[in-house]
């Protein structure tokens, strides 16, 4: 196998994990009750999905301009997401939203 296959298979690799996180995010964007859980399924999409999508584009693109600009926008991603779901997290308990929890004790005793 030349080097130039393995890359172009480890960019694909990588889009289409990438991709497969940004698609299970946005399910459990939908199909989550409370505003922290969907918070947290936005966060891990906007982290892990979209770094593995750089990744694999910082991969084709190779040791050029675009791929330092990609390799900025990656590091812009992973300091500023986790900071802005930690803040959002934050405002939202200090403003007094709550986690929606069980509903009594039964309820969480029932399941596993």
């Amino acid at each position: 196998m030349s080097l130039e296959l393995l890359r172009d298979l480890a960019s694909w690799a990588c889009l289409l994990a990438g991709g497969g996180f940004c698609l299970v995010g946005g399910i459990g964007l939908l199909r989550m009750p409370d505003f922290y859980t969907r918070m947290h399924a936005a966060s891990v999409t906007d982290t892990l999905g979209a770094g593995l999508i750089l990744l694999g584009l910082l991969l084709q693109a190779g040791f050029t301009l675009i791929g330092a600009k990609l390799l900025m926008v990656g590091l812009l991603i992973f300091f500023a997401s986790p900071t802005a779901s930690h803040v959002l997290a934050r405002a939202a308990m200090i403003h007094g939203l709550a986690p929606q929890l069980a509903d009594s004790a039964e309820d969480a005793s029932s399941k596993p």
